[in-house]
């Protein structure tokens, strides 16, 4: 299982042809408490860099961008019940989209833990 990361603080783990996409801990810090989260529809298709979802916190309303390009196939639901998810467990349970990808090489564009870490120092 391989985790990459975005410039904008998104995360995307792969899973065989399906990859997982939420934001990163230190973008649901930067937030605060997040109050309302807006999901895609599935069998939406995205494009690196499409807006995606959209995250409300009481700071700011900050949109999600897919990271890679696919069809998304899953949406957490259980966000529009509980947003603060988002805040306690970013690379949890607070995870967005459930995506089927469409070209793996993508991922190569993206940043490992440690760049990602060395992004946000």
């Amino acid at each position: 299982m391989t985790t990459r990361f975005t410039k904008d603080h998104e995360w995307i783990r792969v899973e065989g042809d399906e990859a997982v996409v939420g934001i990163t801990a230190y973008a649901a810090q930067q937030l605060g408490d997040v109050v309302f989260v807006e999901l895609p529809a599935t069998g939406k298709g995205v494009s690196p860099g499409d807006e995606m979802a959209v995250v409300e916190s009481v700071k700011a309303a900050s949109e999600v961008y897919a990271p890679v390009s696919g069809e998304v196939i899953a949406v957490n639901d259980a966000l529009e019940d509980a947003p603060q998810t988002v805040n306690e467990a970013p690379d949890g349970d607070g995870w967005f989209v459930r995506i089927k990808l469409a070209d793996k090489s993508e991922l190569d564009a993206l940043m490992d833990e440690a760049a990602y870490k060395q992004h946000i120092a």
